[in-house]
C-alpha cells in the first residue's frame, strides 16, 4: 500500500516537533513544508537531514521522493506576512 499525504504528515509529525506541517502528494512524491523550531541555526542540508531522519525507514521504503521547504517560525511568519 502506498502512503498518503496523511500519512507521511503523520510520520514527521510524530518524531519532530512541528508549528505547522503540510503534505501534499500523490503516494509516490510528495511534498512538504515543515515548520520546527529544530531548523533554529540550521543550513538546508542539516534541516533535511533531521526531517529524514524523522523519517527514519519510511524513507527508504515507503516514499521515493519527497520535496520540502524547511523553516523555522520565525523565517514562516516573515514568509506570510511579506506574501
Amino acid at each position: 500500500m502506498l502512503p498518503t499525504p496523511e500519512h507521511v504528515h503523520q510520520y514527521i509529525a510524530e518524531h519532530l516537533d512541528c508549528e505547522h506541517l503540510e503534505v501534499q502528494g500523490d503516494g509516490a512524491h510528495f511534498e512538504a513544508l515543515i515548520v520546527s523550531k529544530a531548523f533554529e541555526g540550521q543550513r538546508t542540508l542539516a534541516r533535511h537531514q533531521i526531517v529524514y531522519q524523522a523519517l527514519g525507514e519510511r524513507m527508504k521504503a515507503e516514499i521515493h521522493a519527497l520535496s520540502m521547504r524547511t523553516m523555522t517560525p520565525d523565517e514562516y511568519e516573515a514568509a506570510r506576512h511579506n506574501g
